[in-house]
């Protein structure tokens, strides 16, 4: 059932990819990997990244913390961080 194709769909400057195109495309990080780079999504990869667990602690920690407003888990962080200094 082959159907001739809408020439309304039809876009000259663009046309479908042959096997061949396919094989030689690359991707476009090594094309133009400074407008990859420019268009990253998301946060910035730190080089000392933090690492997730499961931690429990009291309800009243986390209410006080949470209370702070947002920020939160950084400061318990911070506290954490100042407590592991002054005892080493």
């Amino acid at each position: 059932m082959n159907k001739k194709p809408d020439p309304e769909m039809i876009d000259e400057e663009n046309p479908e990819w042959t096997e061949e195109m396919i094989q030689q495309a690359r991707p476009a990080s090594e094309v133009v990997p400074k407008v990859v780079e420019a268009h990253r999504r998301g946060r910035p990869i730190k080089e000392d990244k933090k690492r997730q667990l499961t931690l429990r602690l009291s309800p009243e920690v986390v209410d006080y913390f949470k209370s702070t407003g947002p920020g939160w888990q950084t400061r318990i962080d911070e506290a954490l961080r100042e407590y592991v200094e002054s005892h080493r």
